[in-house]
């Protein structure tokens, strides 16, 4: 079974992409940490229930040692928005199993005292636009990175996934979250949260 880890706003500067989220959150987002695999940094929220939020950039000057980015960043345009949710799974080979081929193979990486394994396409793009989840299994034993985040105060009500193949992806993963709503239509992600400025809305 999968569910929901993390989402991530990507951006093509990462000081715009923060500023936007915290004006439409009304709170402040904690410095992330660097990736050097990908060329990418990030800063961070941590919300209820055992979730965080990431927004994610290409860092300036950076050169990735995989050679590209990933979350597709290589191909991102325009303002900041909603671009990935990613779920965690105790068994990622599994999961990997049933999902298509689009969702890319396992990659093992590390920060810190952080280990995981997550899921990246060969060319960094996000499968089916990012209406299917990145895959991602922490190490074991480990902390996660929600519970390290000063909390937030914020909740998340709902992600609503839509794309018009749905139906199909739905068939192509063991999602187990109530919170995600997979609908037939255009491709977007929006979410919903509660804040302690009262409901907000990303997409």
């Amino acid at each position: 079974m999968i569910k929901l880890d993390h989402l991530a706003v990507a951006c093509t500067d990462l000081a715009e992409g923060t500023a936007w989220v915290e004006e439409q959150l009304g709170v402040t987002l904690q410095p992330g940490g660097q990736h050097p695999r990908y060329g990418t940094y990030n800063t961070l929220l941590g919300l209820a229930d055992g979730l965080y939020f990431e927004v994610i950039a290409k860092e300036p000057g950076a050169v990735p040692e995989a050679g590209h980015a990933w979350f597709g960043l290589d191909e991102f345009t325009g303002p900041p928005r909603l671009a990935n949710w990613i779920c965690q799974t105790d068994d990622l080979a599994g999961a990997l199993a049933k999902a298509p081929a689009a969702a890319g193979s396992a990659r093992a990486l590390t920060r810190g005292d952080l280990q995981w394994q997550i899921t990246v396409p060969d060319d960094g793009s996000l499968p089916y636009q990012g209406a299917f989840p990145t895959l991602i299994e922490w190490g074991a034993g480990m902390q996660h990175p929600s519970a390290r985040l000063t909390p937030s105060g914020v909740r998340l009500r709902k992600l609503e996934v839509s794309h018009p193949d749905a139906s199909d992806l739905m068939q192509m993963m063991d999602l187990a979250d109530s919170r995600v709503e997979m609908v037939t239509g255009p491709f977007g992600l929006r979410a919903t949260f509660d804040t302690p400025s009262g409901v907000r809305t990303l997409a």
